[in-house]
C-alpha cells in the first residue's frame, strides 16, 4: 500500500477531492514541468532540432512501458475523438456488419461508430446493462460472425464497473473483429497488458488517471495496423524529418511503427514535458501499486455505503478504483452542489455519485464525505 501522497499535489488541506474519474489535480512537478517549458518558447535560439523528437520518444516510451508494449507502436494523439478517427478511417466495415458498443458509453467513443454504421449501412449493436450487471457475458452473447468492431471502455465510466477484456480480445480474435478500446478511465490505476489483451487499437486521455495535461494522449496501434493511412499529413510524421535542411526534399515513407498516425505539432514544448513527468511518477508508484491502494479507500468506501442503504456493485464487478453510489430513491438534484459547498467533490454520472479517489486522499477525506453524505440523503 502506497501511503498518502498528498505532499506532491498543490491540494488545499480542507479540501476532499475524491473525483479524479473527472479531471485530476496536477502533480507540482507536472506544473513545474509545464512552467519550464512556457519559459523555453521565450529564448527560441536554444531550441533545437533534436528538441523537436527527444521528448516525444522518452514520453511515447513511458506510455508503453505502462500499457506494457513496445515505443514503436504508440502514436502522440490530442484526444480520444482524435483517435478514434484515425481508427474509423483504418477499419473494414461492410453493409450489415454489426458495431458493438456498450450501453451509456462515453460519446467519444459512440459517435463515430454512429457515423461509420450510417457510411457504410453497418448496425450499431447496442449492449444493454442486464440485471445481474456482468457486462462480460451480456457483451459475449452479442458478439458473431456479423460483428465487425467491438468498440468498449477499459471499465465503464459512470461507475467503474468491470468488463473481462481478455476474454473479450479472445472473443473478437475467433470471430475476427477489430477490438478497439478507450481506456481513458482505466489506465494509470488498473493494471494492463496489450500482451494479454491484444487489442488492435488502445486510446487514452491523458488528463485524467494518468495525470497528464489536457489535450495530449497515446494511442496504441497494433502492428498489423501500423501500415494505415493517417488522418492528418504532417511534416515529422515523414522519413528523415530529423533532416531539417532536407524537409523539401518530400518523401512518401513514414517514420517507423504508429508514428504515422502522430498528431501535427505534437513536440509541444509545454504539454509534452508535463505528460513526460506525469507518467514517469506513474511508473514509479507502479500501478500495481496504486489499484492496491485505491482498492483499499473504495472497498472502505463501499462498505459505509452499504451500511446508509445505497446501492453498490459488489468488489468484483467494479474496479478498485472508482465506484457508483445508487441511492434507494431518486437523487436530489442538488446534492452534488450541498456536497461541494463542503468542499467535498465527487461526480454524478447516469443515476450514480461516481466516486473516484487516488493517492492524494486521507481516510479522514472518507470520514469526512461519508459523514456528510449520510446527512444529506
Amino acid at each position: 500500500m502506497i501511503p498518502c501522497q498528498k505532499h506532491l499535489f498543490n491540494i488545499p488541506e480542507d479540501f476532499t477531492y475524491l473525483n479524479c474519474a473527472y479531471l485530476s489535480p496536477q502533480l507540482c512537478s507536472v506544473s513545474k514541468a509545464g512552467q519550464i517549458g512556457v519559459a523555453r518558447k521565450e529564448h527560441p535560439w536554444q531550441v533545437t532540432a533534436e528538441n523537436f523528437f527527444s521528448e516525444t520518444e522518452m514520453t511515447r516510451g513511458l506510455f508503453a512501458r505502462i500499457i506494457d508494449s513496445e515505443t514503436d507502436d504508440i502514436a502522440i494523439i490530442p484526444a480520444v475523438s482524435y483517435g478514434m478517427s484515425v481508427v474509423a478511417k483504418n477499419v473494414n466495415v461492410k453493409k450489415n456488419d454489426a458495431i458493438v458498443v456498450l450501453e451509456d458509453q462515453f460519446p467519444s467513443n459512440v459517435y463515430p461508430w454512429r457515423e461509420l454504421a450510417k457510411e457504410q449501412g453497418a448496425n450499431l449493436r447496442t449492449v444493454a446493462r442486464p440485471e445481474n450487471a456482468d457486462l462480460t457475458d451480456a457483451l459475449l452473447n452479442r458478439m458473431d460472425k456479423n460483428t465487425a468492431i467491438v468498440a468498449l471502455p477499459g471499465c465503464h465510466w459512470t461507475d467503474g464497473a468491470l468488463i473481462d477484456l481478455v476474454k473479450i480480445g479472445s472473443r473478437c480474435r475467433e470471430i475476427q473483429a477489430t477490438f478497439i478500446l478507450d481506456a481513458t478511465q482505466s489506465l494509470g490505476a488498473l493494471p494492463f497488458s496489450v500482451r494479454e489483451v491484444q487489442p488492435d487499437f488502445l486510446i487514452a486521455a491523458g488528463y485524467k488517471w494518468l495525470f497528464g495535461p489536457y489535450s495530449l494522449g497515446f494511442m496504441y496501434v497494433s502492428p498489423c495496423y501500423q501500415g494505415g493511412k493517417p488522418l492528418e499529413h504532417n511534416w515529422i510524421n515523414r522519413k528523415n524529418s530529423q533532416d531539417f535542411a532536407g524537409l523539401v526534399n518530400y518523401r512518401d515513407e513514414f517514420q517507423p511503427g504508429a508514428r504515422r498516425f502522430d498528431v501535427g505539432e505534437r513536440s509541444n514544448f509545454v504539454l509534452m514535458p508535463m505528460a513526460k513527468a506525469a507518467l514517469q511518477q506513474i511508473l514509479d508508484w507502479k500501478v500495481s501499486e496504486i489499484a492496491s491502494t485505491l482498492s483499499q479507500m473504495t472497498n472502505q468506501i463501499a462498505d459505509r455505503a452499504n451500511e446508509l442503504g445505497l446501492n453498490v456493485a459488489p468488489a468484483h464487478q467494479r474496479a478498485g478504483h472508482m465506484l457508483g453510489l445508487r441511492l434507494p430513491e431518486k437523487m436530489s438534484a442538488d446534492l452534488v452542489d450541498r456536497l461541494s459547498e463542503k468542499k467535498i467533490y465527487v461526480s454524478v454520472r447516469g443515476n450514480s455519485i461516481r466516486v473516484s479517489p487516488h493517492l492524494y486522499n486521507t481516510g479522514q477525506d472518507i470520514e469526512k464525505f461519508l459523514k456528510i453524505l449520510s446527512e444529506n440523503i
